[in-house]
């Protein structure tokens, strides 16, 4: 994320989220955005050659708000499970409060970015529960016998594919407890050192 002078770069993340949201990406103008910004027209172009150039600043802002949550959360946490009982909860959370931006974030990413862009942007998120995983390996709390990369990306991934059928795909034929708790045993069964 760029620096900005004066969080002009926030103001614009936080307006776009918010126009982007309530009107969808196709029929939100850039002077829509900076008018709930504040800021000039042109200052708007010197972080973004245009609006298509915001879904991975956006996506990329979600990412970080999603691990920044985790992190603040798990502070004197050192147990394999309760950390990931943290990243459930915060995906669903965020996941829940974004369900609508998240929705155009990956419709954009896929039409005008590539593949290589969202492992970029994700890049920060898979290395910092990589490091998790291996020390949950030297503690013998899960198994060793796993590609911790691969484990590492497969556990955000289905976490946030289940929180968005949950809210996004409208599966809620259990609580939010229940769906939260069959997500945790599944993990657990698959990475559980017996």
């Amino acid at each position: 994320m760029p620096s900005s002078t004066g969080g002009k770069y926030d103001k614009i993340l936080k307006a776009s989220i918010d126009v982007i949201s309530e009107k969808g990406l196709d029929k939100s103008s850039v002077s829509d955005i900076v008018k709930k910004a504040g800021i000039a027209q042109g200052t708007f172009y010197l972080y973004f050659p245009s609006k298509n150039d915001l879904i991975p600043a956006i996506a990329d802002n979600l990412i970080t708000i999603t691990l920044d949550g985790v992190r603040e959360r798990i502070q004197g946490k050192e147990n394999f499970w309760d950390i990931l009982e943290v990243v459930i909860d915060e995906t669903l959370k965020i996941t829940d409060a974004h369900k609508d931006i998240i929705v155009l974030v990956y419709s954009g990413l896929s039409i005008n970015h590539s593949m290589e862009k969202w492992e970029l942007l994700y890049r920060p998120y898979y290395d910092w529960l990589e490091d998790i995983i291996n020390k949950a390996i030297q503690n013998n709390e899960i198994i060793s016998n796993i590609n911790v990369k691969w484990t590492s990306r497969t556990i955000i991934n289905l976490v946030e594919n289940a929180a968005e059928r949950y809210y996004i795909g409208r599966e809620q034929d259990d609580t939010l407890e229940v769906f939260k708790d069959e997500v945790f045993k599944f993990l657990r069964r698959s990475l559980f050192r017996t």
